[in-house]
């Protein structure tokens, strides 16, 4: 199950697939590579990753841009990357209420997993909601600010109304988890080019469906069969 955050601050900056007019900023992948591997560079890589790990609230979009995006030029990129810890996690999942042992073998098991991969966004969305069930209030937040300026990354590189303006992903997961933000049900999937495509049902939305794109995953992918 998805859960959504209870009524924290919401920091989505407003680009979403319904806009009339949208504001997106093209991704060039050869210049967030320099910069994330120059050391002089405030986009140096390491120095980024440290911040966001630290739960640092002034990375900016920008910063977060070449940190998701400078993610696929980090020998751990996987775009087939699974938890470690998924099949315990899963037992928590659906719980309607969680008992203060369940919080604390979360906050455990989600915090060993995000170590692997920092943007499980639908981790970091159920560790924020732990934290609020168990009173840190602090700590919810901040995990709220990571995993919605993560969402506005995605959703700065594009505007999802065709291939060439897809919305850049990581991982497949990630496609559904910014469609269950802005509560939109899907009803197929399809590969496209260098995208995938989710449809709605028609008349359903203002829109028919929406574009990801996924090169670097099939950049990947084509890497891991070398």
């Amino acid at each position: 199950m998805f859960r959504k955050f209870l009524p924290l601050v919401l920091f989505l900056i407003g680009i979403t697939v319904f806009a009339q007019e949208t504001t997106f900023k093209i991704l060039d992948y050869k210049a967030i590579e320099k910069e994330i591997k120059d050391k002089s560079s405030s986009y140096y890589y390491p120095k980024l990753m440290e911040r966001l790990v630290s739960n640092d609230t002034l990375l900016n979009q920008d910063e977060y841009r070449h940190l998701y995006f400078g993610y696929v030029f980090q020998p751990k990129y996987s775009a087939f990357w699974t938890s470690p810890d998924d099949k315990k996690l899963r037992e928590y999942y659906g719980k309607e209420k969680l008992e203060p042992t369940d919080c604390d073998e979360i906050i455990k098991l989600a915090n060993h997993s995000l170590n692997d991969f920092p943007f499980d966004l639908r981790l970091l969305n159920f560790l924020g909601y732990v934290y609020h069930v168990k009173g840190n209030e602090e700590l919810a937040q901040k995990t709220s600010f990571k995993f919605h300026n993560i969402i506005n990354a995605i959703l700065s590189s594009g505007d999802g109304k065709q291939c060439e303006t897809g919305f850049h992903v990581l991982v497949v997961s990630h496609e559904y988890v910014v469609l269950n933000v802005f509560e939109l049900e899907t009803k197929s999937q399809s590969l496209i080019g260098k995208c995938d495509y989710l449809s709605f049902e028609k008349g359903k939305y203002k829109v028919d469906g929406v574009y990801f794109n996924i090169e670097k995953m099939l950049e990947n992918e084509a890497k891991s069969f070398k």
